[in-house]
């Protein structure tokens, strides 16, 4: 039985919807700002932050690290149910077996790592009732690649994020040159593209855009312009008695 979970302390509501548990599903393809918009929207609706990629990230990194071949399905489905992940919705740390792995998941090994680890099925299987579990009692804003099509069919508020692939590679060089890592633009679109044909690609819940789910293209929006969109969705979906529990 995995036991992956949230820490989730105690997170004052400051957009009161009487007691109505509602799921902010965000989807994209890599590098389109999803973590941040969502960080950023949880943050301003008191909401629970998920992020989904954290725990593909985290079964990666102990699959490096116990050396299991990315290729072998069953071992890696095994590592995912065992897995003991927790998420901090305050601060965003991530812990693997009470270990904080918080920086270990972003290195660009764990990242190649994860978007394979993500494919196996068995995994996707494992980590998805987790995700489930955590908004079974908790409004939540989730993040990922399948969050409105697969994990969550049902949420109140879908948004599919997107952006000009150039201008996402141009962001992902951005973080490595802030994280102090060399980014090389042509590099990083070849790893985009890569990455953006397994996840659209894979037999198990593909990168598609949710048919109720609305499609912003950030390209030429600035992050607080995105934000604003996104809250304007939820103040009109929820402002009229349709975000009903499920």
């Amino acid at each position: 039985m995995h036991a992956v979970r949230a820490i989730l302390g105690l997170i004052p509501l400051t957009f009161v919807m009487a007691e109505k548990r509602i799921i902010v599903a965000i989807d994209g393809p890599a590098g389109a700002g999803k973590s941040t918009l969502a960080r950023r929207v949880a943050e301003k609706l008191g909401f629970v932050y998920v992020n989904t990629g954290s725990m593909y990230r985290a079964v990666a990194l102990w699959a490096l690290r116990t050396k299991i071949a990315l290729s072998d399905m069953h071992k890696l489905e095994q590592l995912a149910q065992a897995a003991q992940i927790e998420l901090s919705s305050g601060d965003d740390r991530v812990f693997l077996n009470g270990e904080d792995v918080t920086e270990a998941i972003r290195t660009p090994e764990v990242s190649a790592a994860a978007s394979q680890v993500s494919m196996v099925p068995g995994v996707r299987r494992a980590l998805l009732s987790v995700q489930r579990s955590i908004a079974k009692n908790n409004s939540v804003v989730m993040e990922g690649r399948d969050i409105g099509s697969v994990v969550f069919p049902q949420a109140q508020i879908k948004v599919f994020l997107d952006a000009d692939p150039a201008e996402r590679a141009r962001r992902r060089a951005l973080e490595s040159s802030q994280s102090g890592a060399i980014g090389d633009m042509s590099s990083i679109a070849g790893e985009l593209r890569v990455r953006d044909t397994r996840d659209q690609t894979r037999a198990e819940a593909p990168l598609v855009q949710a048919p109720d789910a609305h499609l912003i293209d950030s390209t030429r929006l600035s992050l607080e312009e995105v934000e604003e969109k996104v809250l304007s969705i939820v103040r009109a979906r929820t402002s009229n008695g349709k975000a009903a529990a499920h």
